[in-house]
């Protein structure tokens, strides 16, 4: 074998190891979901998100009422402190984001997941919830008994009775 070749090894693997870990950084960049949006303060009165991906995207204190939401993925999204009176999220992916302080008053959370949601301090007050999922969302009492009131339907995408995600009696 050539003696050139075999001092040359170790190079040759770095050069490879350090090929295959830009290659699958570079993979792993055109897999991960476009950029969160950050939409903090803004006033977005009727604005159409609807069939969006806003995944991990940040709604903090803005001002979406009568905004379209339905059907967008908002698993991770931050809406603290946000206005949605008149808002429509009818089969909205609400995974794990943060709703504390919202105002939900009026919305539509027809067929919504919710699940994992952080929404102690958020009001629901007329809201339509028929088929929401909300398995393992943080509520104050008084607000799980208000929206228990109201709570009927099965969600189409968990199979979950809304009633039951919300511990009704």
């Amino acid at each position: 074998m050539n003696h050139s070749f075999i001092k040359r090894i170790p190079a040759i693997l770095l050069s490879a190891l350090l090929c295959t870990v830009v290659c699958l950084t570079a993979i792993g960049a055109l897999a991960t979901p476009a950029f969160a949006n950050e939409y903090d303060k803004e006033i977005l009165v009727n604005m159409d998100f609807s069939g969006k991906n806003l995944t991990d995207s940040s709604f903090n204190k803005a001002n979406l009422r009568g905004s379209n939401f339905s059907h967008t993925n908002l698993q991770g999204v931050s809406l603290f402190g946000a206005y949605l009176d008149g808002a429509n999220f009818e089969g909205a992916d609400m995974r794990n984001a943060t709703l504390d302080t919202a105002r939900f008053t009026k919305v539509n959370l027809s067929n919504a997941i919710l699940e994992g949601a952080f929404a102690f301090n958020t009001k629901f007050e007329g809201a339509t919830i028929d088929g929401a999922d909300f398995t393992d969302v943080l509520l104050r009492e008084d607000t799980q008994k208000l929206l228990c009131q109201i709570a009927t339907g099965k969600n189409p995408v968990t199979g979950r009775d809304t009633r039951e995600t919300l511990y009704c009696d």
